[in-house]
C-alpha cells in the first residue's frame, strides 16, 4: 500500500506574510517538519510499502516564479524533512508531481518539465511519480527525466489520464510503457495515472465505473509491456 502525505513546502505556504505575534516563522517551519516526520514514520512503521510526497506546488511554482527561487527554497525544506529519514527509510519515500488536475483543469501544464525535473530530482527520496500521459511530448519530457535519472531510484510514469473522458486500452498503456522503457531502463521503471482521481472529491465526472477501467488497463497493459520486455 501506498500513503499519500502533504509535503512540508505546501504548508509552508499556511503561514501569512504578515506573521502571527508570539510564533516565529522559523518555529512555524520546525513544527510543521516534525508533524511530517511523525506522519512518515507512522505509516512506514504501520507497514506501508511507499510513503509518497505530494509535490504539486512544484510545477507551478516555475509559473509564478520564472527564476525558480521559490521551488529551490521548496526542494531544500522537503530535503530537511527527507535528511531525518535514514538512506533505507527514503528508499520507501516517494514524490509525485504533476500539473494539478481539480475540477479537470490542470494549471501548469504549459511549464516545460526541463525547467522543473533538474531541481525535482535533488530530492533525496527513491522514487518519483511523474504525469505523463497529460503530457503534449511525452518523448521529450522522457528523455528529460533520463537526463536527470540517478542510480538506485525508480520513476513511475503516467500512462492513464483520469481527466481524459475516454478509458484507455490495454494496447495504449503497453505502447505507453515500452516508449518509457526506451529511455528509462526497466528495472528504474514503473507506471503510475496521472492526477485527476479528486481524492478531495472535488470533482465527479469521472465515475466509478470508469476510474476502475483505467486502473485495469494500466495494470494489464504494464503487465503485457513487462513481458514483452522480459521476452527481449
Amino acid at each position: 500500500m501506498k500513503q499519500a502525505v502533504v509535503a512540508p513546502s505546501m504548508m509552508s505556504l499556511l503561514y501569512p506574510p504578515s506573521g502571527i505575534a508570539g510564533y516565529a516563522r522559523e518555529a512555524f517551519i520546525q513544527d510543521v517538519l516534525n508533524e511530517a516526520e511523525k506522519d512518515i514514520r507512522s505509516y512506514l512503521d504501520a507497514g506501508a510499502h511507499k510513503v509518497q510526497l505530494d509535490f504539486e506546488e512544484a510545477r507551478l511554482s516555475l509559473k509564478l516564479d520564472p527564476s525558480g527561487g521559490v521551488l529551490e527554497g521548496f526542494v531544500d525544506l522537503n530535503n530537511q524533512l527527507l535528511q531525518r529519514l535514514t538512506e533505507e527509510e527514503r528508499t520507501r519515500i516517494g514524490v509525485y508531481c504533476g500539473p494539478g488536475a481539480d475540477q479537470d483543469s490542470t494549471h501548469s501544464l504549459d511549464v516545460d518539465y526541463g525547467d522543473l525535473l533538474p531541481q525535482l530530482f535533488r530530492l533525496q527520496a527513491g522514487s518519483f511519480y511523474l504525469s505523463l500521459a497529460s503530457e503534449p511530448d511525452p518523448e521529450r519530457a522522457l528523455k528529460m527525466t533520463a537526463d536527470q535519472l540517478r542510480p538506485g531510484i525508480r520513476v513511475f510514469v503516467g500512462v492513464t489520464d483520469p481527466c481524459d473522458p475516454r478509458a484507455e486500452t490495454t494496447e495504449e498503456v503497453r505502447d505507453r510503457v515500452l516508449r518509457a522503457a526506451r529511455n528509462i531502463p526497466a528495472d528504474q521503471l514503473g507506471t503510475c495515472d496521472d492526477a485527476g482521481f479528486s481524492p478531495f472529491a472535488d470533482d465527479q465526472s469521472t465515475s466509478r465505473q470508469k476510474a476502475f477501467a483505467k486502473i485495469r488497463a494500466r495494470i494489464e497493459g504494464t503487465k503485457q509491456a513487462a513481458e514483452a520486455l522480459a521476452g527481449n
